[in-house]
């Protein structure tokens, strides 16, 4: 495994991420793929056998339960400082007022409850889980930087919006000597690279950590185009985010199985080792519910592309609609 600092810090983290949105029981998640806490343990224990130190979760994943599989695992497999864990706040946790957003009161009340689920006494990467558009960033920035001078956090980060929300929350977390974000999670891969347009290019020069969710497209760029899995099958936001394009992604699916096939890897290693290559990118965050998503993962970190086979990889993008801030 390698590891690079995340983005104008001096955290270290692993070049992959291991999101934990899969690791939740199906009566919390809502997913009828997600794995209990049994099923779920031998992914945490094999991404720490591979070298992975960074670990993604939310309050909202799992109604919480993720969190506390994750910390319950992360205690038993690892010293806490070895691991570098995330985890975000703004999703509806409970009905009624106060149930979400980025509140101070919400901030301040989910990042205690996270804490407990978590097992621990801080989280080294908090991030906002979307932009809440009913409360002024002011109030929002300064609750995190509060938060991280209590100690209970180390480091923030954002995840999906514009390109302008992510530079105005930068200026205005400098212009009150507040703590800035060092990393960005958004929507990024080989079938929606709109975050190209703006996105990187802010990231890059603002030393802000880029660690894409979805990098493999929710699956579809680590399989032949018309083959389906059972999470495919029942995957509505996949819809939402990719139906509308199908002909242009078809294309590029096409390409990523071509240069495996040619290469003799499987087709996520390719689709990863793209993003890998990519300047702003610190680590893509991968699921896995079979351990060889996992070493496939770890291999692609290895993967060097050649400029042909990125060419051959990009030309058949088409522009898609902006997906993913909700």
């Amino acid at each position: 495994m390698k590891y690079q600092k995340l983005g104008r810090s001096g955290l270290d983290v692993s070049r992959l991420c291991l999101g934990c949105l899969t690791y939740a029981p199906p009566s919390r998640s809502g997913y009828a793929w997600s794995l209990d806490e049994e099923q779920s343990r031998p992914f945490i224990r094999q991404a720490l056998e591979l070298g992975i130190n960074f670990f993604d979760t939310s309050n909202a994943y799992g109604k919480g339960a993720s969190e506390e599989i994750l910390g319950r695992a992360l205690k038993d497999f690892a010293r806490r400082d070895e691991v570098v864990i995330t985890s975000k706040v703004c999703m509806p946790m409970r009905p009624g007022p106060n149930g979400s957003g980025l509140s101070r009161k919400a901030i301040l009340h989910e990042a205690d409850q996270s804490l407990k689920r978590l097992g621990t006494d801080y989280i080294d990467l908090y991030e906002i889980h979307r932009w809440d558009y009913h409360t002024p960033l002011e109030e929002t920035l300064e609750a995190l930087h509060d938060l991280v001078k209590m100690g209970k956090v180390r480091y923030l980060g954002a995840s999906s919006m514009y390109a302008w929300q992510l530079c105005k929350a930068l200026y205005v977390a400098d212009r009150n000597g507040w703590t800035r974000f060092i990393a960005m999670q958004n929507h990024l891969n080989l079938l929606y690279r709109e975050e190209e347009r703006e996105m990187l290019g802010l990231c890059a020069a603002e030393g802000v950590a880029v660690t894409p969710w979805s990098p493999l497209a929710r699956g579809k760029l680590t399989r032949p185009w018309a083959a389906g899995t059972d999470r495919s099958g029942n995957d509505a936001y996949a819809r939402t985010l990719y139906d509308a394009t199908q002909e242009a992604d078809r294309q590029v699916v096409e390409a990523v199985n071509r240069i495996a096939t040619a290469r003799g890897v499987p087709p996520a290693q390719i689709a990863l080792a793209w993003l890998l290559q990519k300047e702003a990118v610190a680590a893509p965050v991968i699921g896995a519910t079979r351990l060889e998503h996992l070493r496939d993962g770890a291999a692609a970190v290895e993967l060097a592309l050649e400029p042909e086979e990125i060419r051959q990889l990009e030309a058949p993008y088409a522009p898609h609609a902006v997906v993913g801030f909700s």
